[in-house]
């Protein structure tokens, strides 16, 4: 397929809503008009790619109405669709989905105002203030983050490093007042109770200790200096 491929399906549905189309008006694609509407501008790309969205956004500096069009297989659009629409409604770019002679309008043209999600961000400035320096490595995948909840696991379990103990002495000496209910949902699989009242670890929480050492070790440094 070439992008020329592109233009005749484009171009008809316009046409079949009233417009007059002509192509490469400047440095625009398509630019179809319609009485006193505003003028819709069209750019065209055989994959939907940076390079499109910057042409779209190139054209926003003269026109409002901007679609951004790019044919889809049989199996319709890739898997990062979602991610496509919102980043298009986030830019106030429509976009066209070219299929054979036909033409399906995913999205139109429209300024865009976020809706803050004030729960989720509020979740990661929880996060932010109460974890313990920076105990991760930015950019890397596949790897066991450190969260703040991690590290309050690792002072209960290094506070049973010595053998069970009670609820409340638990509590006094991993300096984690919800300890004694992290030991209750026991997440990591390192706690149990070998009778009421009183909180142990499991052989998966020793090696936790062993495997962590340095983290721990780290992790009251850390704490200590914070408290200077």
């Amino acid at each position: 397929m070439r992008e020329a491929d592109l233009y005749p399906p484009l171009k008809a549905y316009l046409e079949g809503q009233g417009y007059q189309v002509k192509s490469e008006i400047g440095a625009c694609d398509i630019m179809a008009r319609r009485g006193d509407d505003p003028p819709v501008i069209v750019e065209m790309k055989l994959t939907f790619s940076l390079a499109l969205v910057l042409q779209g956004v190139a054209r926003q500096g003269m026109f409002d109405v901007v679609y951004l069009a790019s044919p889809i297989g049989p199996k319709g659009w890739p898997a990062r669709y979602k991610d496509i629409i919102a980043l298009c409604r986030r830019l106030g770019l429509g976009l066209l989905a070219v299929k054979g002679d036909t033409v399906e309008a995913h999205l139109d043209p429209a300024p865009y105002a976020p809706r803050k999600n004030a729960v989720r961000a509020g979740k990661l400035l929880r996060e932010f203030d109460r974890r313990v320096g920076d105990p991760n490595i930015g950019g890397t995948t596949r790897v066991q983050r450190m969260t703040h909840y991690r590290q309050d696991a690792l002072r209960v379990a290094a506070a049973l490093a010595n053998g069970p103990l009670k609820a409340r002495d638990l509590t006094k000496l991993s300096a984690v007042s919800r300890a004694c209910a992290m030991a209750r949902t026991d997440h990591y699989g390192w706690f149990f109770r070998p009778e009421s009242g009183i909180y142990a670890l499991t052989d998966t929480g020793r090696a936790a200790l062993v495997s962590h050492g340095d983290e721990i070790a780290k992790l009251w440094r850390d704490s200590a200096n914070a408290q200077l």
